[in-house]
């Protein structure tokens, strides 16, 4: 049962607590009056309902962000007015910050405190640094002889579909919607079934910010209709997407089965951390600990495996070993919780079978493996770490998208690099090791589109996020975010 803390809070959010869709500035029923529920992780109860929103309800989401956009009340605004209005936005995220925080609570079930701290603050300062970035993007001039002047400038794509994941509800869809805003496009912004609270509340504060109706559109609903729709509708510019590489290459072919739109993808990952032997063991277990077992593992560039020199290898899983014990799994409104619940019935079965097959392949479990706090209801489980694990198995291959480490022995560097890099994905890498010369090399050889060097899951706006190889293409954060929601037009004058 929910607890009387949890129930009070969600009886003062009741009459603002979202359960339609938001198209065209106003808040609507799925057409067909479905709903889909919202379950609270933390005990498996439904707390409400959605609009079960589908290709029908896409449709006019995609009118009305088309009207807005040839309308020009967003995509030809002044730069500077449209940078006014998105740092408002990014202030209003901010003062609702407490009730944002619940509701990313309630739905995904991960501490409160992360929430308040992290998730929302983070979404808030992304808006915030696309919006300052509106009028500081410059265009170019073409070199030409005195009889021509020519111009090349970015212009906004159109009408943008950004389907996005539960792990980080509202940060991620900001990672979509604050530069494609940013450039003027109009936003159908799909967040995942699991996790619709937080899209849908800051719709209504994007509207009191100043952004005009139709221009910032969500839509509730499940990925096979609502988010299929949006991959093949006709009349959609840009398709970009967070979430699993199977799904990422169904968007593909939804693309090219329909108009051919640009899709960007930011997938899976198996993320390596290669701990050499002469790293600092404290700070590298500190490092691994947390970049496996934040957000209960549910983290597209989780490290989740852990490549070590064999001389250390005994003395750094005592320590990670350690680290994995002192966290506290519980009710994430409680202030002590260190990790909540996994966020669904589905991923709670997942990965306690990946726990069963890495037991059955041969490997050994060093701490945790298997449920907790079954009395709840909720879908709680231990922070795990597997021992005696070889690249070749199940759980050193394939994206558990939970709390569960694989620790891969090695005998040097090269052969470091060598396992670190068999892998069908590269998001993410780290390399802990006190000789810059050797962070140079191993940090260089590493396949991956981040690699953080005696450290683990750092940065800020400034800096691109995206994969190699099955992890996707394109990128999120920094300026460079902003080129798949433009396209650069060139303009020739006669003098």
């Amino acid at each position: 049962m929910l607890n009387e803390a949890v129930t009070s809070q969600i009886d003062r959010l009741q009459k603002s607590l979202p359960d339609k869709a938001f198209i065209g500035g106003a808040w609507v029923s799925a057409r067909s009056g479905k709903t889909l529920p919202c379950i609270f992780p933390g005990t498996g109860e439904t707390i409400g309902t959605v609009a079960d929103c589908d290709a029908a309800d896409v449709d006019d989401a995609v009118r009305s962000a088309r009207a807005a956009f040839e309308a020009g009340t967003w995509s030809r605004m002044a730069p500077q007015d449209r940078r006014r209005i998105m740092l408002r936005f990014s202030e209003l995220i901010l003062e609702n910050r407490d009730d944002l925080a619940l509701l990313e609570t309630l739905n995904v079930g991960k501490p409160l405190v992360n929430a308040t701290n992290g998730d929302i603050p983070s979404a808030a300062g992304c808006v915030a640094w696309f919006g300052e970035a509106i009028d500081k993007i410059y265009g170019e001039v073409g070199p030409t002889d005195d009889s021509m002047l020519a111009i090349a400038v970015r212009e906004p794509v159109g009408v943008v579909g950004a389907v996005v994941p539960w792990n980080f509800p509202l940060s991620m869809a900001a990672w979509k919607f604050a530069p494609a805003l940013a450039a003027g496009n109009s936003v159908i912004l799909k967040p995942a079934e699991q996790s619709p609270y937080t899209a849908l509340r800051i719709a209504e504060l994007a509207v009191e910010a100043g952004i005009p109706e139709g221009v910032f559109n969500v839509l509730s609903g499940y990925g096979e209709t609502a988010g299929q729709a949006l991959g093949r509708h006709m009349d959609v510019d840009c398709l970009a997407f967070t979430g699993s590489t199977a799904v990422g290459r169904m968007f593909q072919v939804y693309a090219g089965e329909s108009n051919g739109k640009r899709v960007s993808l930011e997938l899976g990952g198996k993320s390596p951390q290669v701990v050499l032997a002469d790293a600092d063991l404290d700070a590298a277990a500190a490092g691994v600990a947390a970049g496996i077992f934040s957000n209960a593992g549910q983290v597209c560039n989780a490290g989740s495996r852990v490549v070590v020199q064999d001389g250390i290898k005994d003395k750094l899983l005592e320590k990670v070993v350690e680290k994995a014990r002192e966290i506290i799994v519980g009710d994430p409104f409680d202030a002590a919780t260190k990790m909540g619940p996994l966020v669904s019935a589905e991923q709670y079965e997942r990965v306690l079978s990946y726990m069963e097959t890495g037991l059955e392949q041969g490997a050994t479990i060093a701490t945790g493996g298997g449920k907790l706090n079954e009395e709840t209801g909720g879908y709680y489980v231990a922070p795990t770490i597997f021992d005696n694990v070889n690249n070749d198995m199940r759980i050193a291959r394939e994206e558990i998208f939970g709390p569960v480490l694989s620790v891969i022995s090695v005998k040097d560097a090269e052969e470091a690099v060598k396992v670190a890099n068999d892998t069908d994905f590269g998001l993410a890498a780290s390399v802990w090791t006190n000789d810059i010369r050797q962070a140079q090399r191993v940090s260089k050889a590493l396949r991956a589109g981040v690699v953080w060097v005696n450290c683990f899951d750092k940065g800020n706006m400034s800096m691109p996020f995206g994969g190699f190889k099955h992890s996707g293409h394109g990128r999120d954060k920094s300026l460079h975010a902003i080129d798949k929601y433009t396209d650069w037009k060139a303009t020739w004058f006669a003098s």
